[in-house]
């Protein structure tokens, strides 16, 4: 098939029928003039791959090849372009994205941890065999985070990129703040309302914004990161009584992630929830919104937001790479001739001011006891704050302290000596106060 430019139709597969997949079908049919117009030549898909062949999607398959086999997409002659949307680092999406690659077929791609993982990899065979690969939607969904660090900011130098990059732990760290509810009932409504999945453990561990983090610095400093030196925090030990903190000293507490550069082959990188002003513009995303920040020499700093998943943001940034392919647009990998992974600085390395809550017996002593392993780790203190509230009947209280700048590796050694005080319960909560 041809279209009016007389140009053939670039011929999709896609393997994975979701939610991000019907999304994808739905727009390339529901805006198919428009799409053509800015493509130069018309998009269409030919073949598919799912898991449940009989399974109503809500949208018509007929008339398009279906494969069991999502990896037979890429020995499809049929097919320019494979749309990977199976998600997971292994199995069934590494396969199909290695094959395809080395057959010289262009990928489109909404993997996170796919790339974070395997992205020097699979930048190799795609250099090699000449095919593309592209993963605008594996970053914030709708927002083009991808085209900003890779092609708006290629002729500046970054020093910084991060943001809030999963909706889910921005949603309950929001609706902990605002109702004052524990971490555990706001995760359960996040669960019923759709924005946390059963086993939730990707996102409030903090893994499935860490790998966007790893692309993003990938992208920002040339090279991709080594993604096994990234420190990644989740936000399961987030209580209502650090919110209460929080606002207390003039904070929000966001999941943030921030690859900063600190030598021309040197990066510190971090995923971790962190206290930050709450007259910073990034303080202000709430719900279930992403937002992505640059800091360039030359452009300064940057902050886009907008919705991070679903199938429609989503959808639209894969359709938007196979608008690139369609016109003949095809980048490098990782936006400049391929480099060894750059290694994290380890978290001793880092420092900062840092927010520190620690849960104590009320009794005599406990302040002269905190105040010692502070004193004995070099830690200055700039704040101490008690929530009686927060009182529990056992005669426990929480404590707030807020250190001057320091390094995280007297942090380390404070909250070590800590746990060994007969005085102090569990294990205290040590966030880092970030100025975005």
């Amino acid at each position: 098939m041809s279209g009016a430019s007389g140009k053939p139709a670039l011929r999709l597969g896609i393997a994975g029928l979701g939610t991000v997949g019907v999304g994808v079908l739905q727009l390339l049919r529901d805006n198919a003039a428009a799409i053509t117009a800015r493509a130069g030549r018309p998009i269409e898909v030919v073949a598919v791959s799912a898991r449940d062949r009989t399974r109503d999607r809500g949208v018509d398959l007929a008339g398009l090849r279906w494969h069991d086999d999502a990896a037979a997409l890429a020995g499809d002659d049929g097919i320019d372009v494979v749309l990977e949307l199976i998600g997971g680092a292994e199995g069934t999406a590494r396969t199909l994205v290695e094959s395809a690659l080395s057959r010289g077929r262009d990928v489109v791609t909404a993997n996170k941890a796919l790339l974070a993982l395997h992205g020097a990899h699979l930048a190799r065979i795609a250099r090699e065999s000449g095919a593309a690969l592209l993963f605008e939607a594996s970053v914030a969904g709708g927002i083009p985070a991808i085209k900003l660090v890779r092609e708006g900011l290629a002729a500046d130098r970054l020093l910084r990129v991060g943001g809030i990059l999963n909706g889910t732990c921005n949603y309950i760290l929001t609706t902990m703040r605002d109702t004052g509810r524990d971490f555990d009932d706001v995760l359960s409504e996040a669960q019923a309302l759709g924005y946390a999945e059963a086993d939730p453990s990707t996102d409030v561990d903090g893994w499935d914004a860490a790998h966007k983090l790893a692309i993003l610095a990938g992208l920002a400093f040339g090279q991709p990161v080594a993604f096994d030196g990234l420190h990644v925090d989740g936000i399961r030990a987030i209580q209502a009584c650090d919110q209460h903190f929080a606002r207390e000293l003039g904070y929000r507490i966001k999941l943030l992630g921030t690859a900063r550069r600190t030598g021309d082959d040197a990066i510190e990188a971090w995923m971790r929830p962190c206290f930050v002003p709450k007259n910073a513009p990034i303080a202000h995303v709430d719900g279930v919104f992403n937002a992505v920040v640059t800091e360039g020499a030359f452009s300064g700093p940057m902050l886009i937001e907008g919705r991070g998943a679903g199938a429609g943001p989503t959808a639209s940034a894969v359709v938007a790479d196979v608008i690139d392919l369609a016109r003949g647009t095809a980048l490098p990998v990782w936006g400049v001739a391929p480099k060894a992974e750059i290694a994290c600085a380890p978290r001793s390395a880092l420092g900062g001011e840092y927010y520190l809550r620690v849960i104590v017996r009320d009794r005599p002593g406990v302040v002269a006891d905190i105040a010692a392993a502070l004193r004995d780790a070099g830690v200055s203190l700039r704040a101490l704050s008690q929530h009686d509230a927060a009182r529990e009947p056992g005669g426990t209280v929480p404590l707030a302290l807020v250190t001057h700048h320091t390094t995280e590796a007297a942090m380390i050694s404070v909250i070590s000596a800590l746990e060994a005080l007969e005085s102090v319960v569990g294990t205290p909560l040590l966030l880092k106060i970030e100025t975005v």
